[in-house]
Formats: C-alpha cells, sequence, structure tokens
C-alpha cells in the first residue's frame, strides 16, 4: 500500500512547501505529490493553483509572474502563523532536496496552458534516477506526449468524477502509455480495480481526508492512496 503525501502531509502543513514535504517524509510517506507549473521567464515551480492567491500572499497568475517573484512570497501564513516565510519551491529544488528521500509522484498542472513543458520537465528528470518517479496529469495528451518524450518514466492519468464511469475502452487506450490510472476516489470500485489491475495498472486514488476513505480503499484492494494525511494511512499498513 503506496502511502503518497497529496501535497505533502497537507493536513498539517501548508502544501508544497518544504515544511509540508518534511513532514510527509517524517510521516512515513512512500512518495511526495506535488504540482509543477512554469514561470513568466521559464522556471518550473511547485505550485497547485494557477494563480497564487489562495496559497500566497501574492496575486496574479503562476505564469504571469517571473520566478523571482514567485519564489519572493509567503507560501506558509495562509494556513497558520507558524509556517510563516515558507516559500514557493522551484522544481529543481524539490528534485534536490527529496530525491533519495522518497520517491515522487509528479503532476503537471494544466500543462495545456505551458506549451513545451513536458520537454521540460523530461529534462528536469533525467538528471535523477527514474525507478521512483511518476508524472501524471489530467490531460491525457500531455501525458502521451510525456511518454514519447521520456519512455523510461512511469506515466500516471490522473481521473475526475465521471457520473458514468470509465468505460473499458478508455481504460485500454490509457493503458497503451501509462502505468498508473489515479482516479478520485468517489469513482473506485472493486470492478474498476480489478479492471486496471488486468491492464497491467497500478491505482492510487485521491484525495483521502478521513479514516473512512482509507477502510474503504483499502477494501477495494488499490495500491495505495493519495492523503492530505500520510498517518492515516501508516495506521492500516
Amino acid at each position: 500500500m503506496l502511502n503518497i503525501a497529496h501535497r505533502g502531509a497537507s493536513g498539517y502543513a501548508p502544501e508544497n512547501t518544504k515544511a509540508s514535504f518534511d513532514l510527509g517524509i517524517k510521516m512515513g510517506a512512500d512518495y511526495l505529490e506535488f504540482d509543477v507549473q512554469r514561470s513568466r521567464d521559464g522556471v518550473l515551480v511547485v505550485i497547485h493553483d494557477t494563480n497564487v492567491e489562495r496559497t500566497t500572499d501574492g496575486s496574479g497568475e503562476v505564469r504571469d509572474r517571473k520566478a523571482a517573484e514567485l519564489l519572493k512570497l509567503d507560501a506558509g501564513s495562509w494556513f497558520s502563523p507558524e509556517f510563516k516565510g515558507e516559500r514557493i519551491l522551484t522544481f529543481s529544488q524539490v528534485l534536490d532536496r527529496y530525491n533519495g528521500k522518497a520517491g515522487m509522484l509528479i503532476e503537471l498542472k494544466s500543462p495545456s496552458l505551458y506549451p513545451g513543458i513536458e520537454q521540460q520537465t523530461a529534462a528536469e528528470l533525467a538528471k535523477y534516477p527514474l525507478a521512483d518517479k511518476v508524472v501524471q496529469s489530467f490531460e491525457q495528451e500531455s501525458m502521451k506526449n510525456m511518454h514519447r518524450i521520456l519512455p523510461d518514466v512511469k506515466i500516471g492519468v490522473l481521473m475526475k468524477f465521471r457520473p458514468l464511469g470509465i468505460s473499458s475502452a478508455m481504460l485500454r487506450d490509457i493503458s497503451e502509455y501509462a502505468h498508473f490510472l489515479n482516479p478520485s476516489k468517489k469513482l473506485v470500485s472493486r470492478a474498476l480495480v480489478q479492471k486496471i489491475h488486468a491492464l497491467g495498472m497500478k491505482t492510487t486514488p485521491y484525495t483521502v481526508r478521513n479514516r473512512e476513505a482509507v477502510s474503504f480503499l483499502k477494501k477495494m484492494e488499490v495500491d495505495g492512496m493519495i492523503t492530505d494525511y500520510p498517518d492515516y494511512i501508516n495506521e492500516i499498513r
């Protein structure tokens, strides 16, 4: 059961910061999940929203701000005064700091906003061992492209809730290039997990925020969970 810390231990510390990632590792996470976008001047940065308002003291779109401006923002005070001064990290900083300490589940956030981000991500990743790295996105064309560019890195496809579920044809198409299908936990059933496994993929649903979800997903025999609370997963391992 893979324990994947969602933006770090983001139930306890401000998401996508050193504080959150460090705590995720301390709590025994196997992987750190985080989001990658690009600054106006072409630097890959780690932040979830396409604008900075929710998680920093700044304003504006990530893609409209230079990296030097983004890295000066306070990315911790919104969560709690004790985290004042936490900063947005660059992708390079995260790779340097956490390579070898935990695996990485790297989400390309809205990659269609950033033409060429797959090539840029691949160039950064190629400097490191790839066995414990996974790149994922909701945008399937981006992940097909990522697979072509860097075939040695594992690919994940994120799937939002769909009232009609995921068709067998869609699952087969995804299995041609992806190693993981990571759906909303609301989509998960034993039958879906079995179909994913039959196609040679694994599944680590998102986002687990309570122990009831942990218990349910364990019964569904998923391969891991993406969670704000890594300690919850360790309780059942």
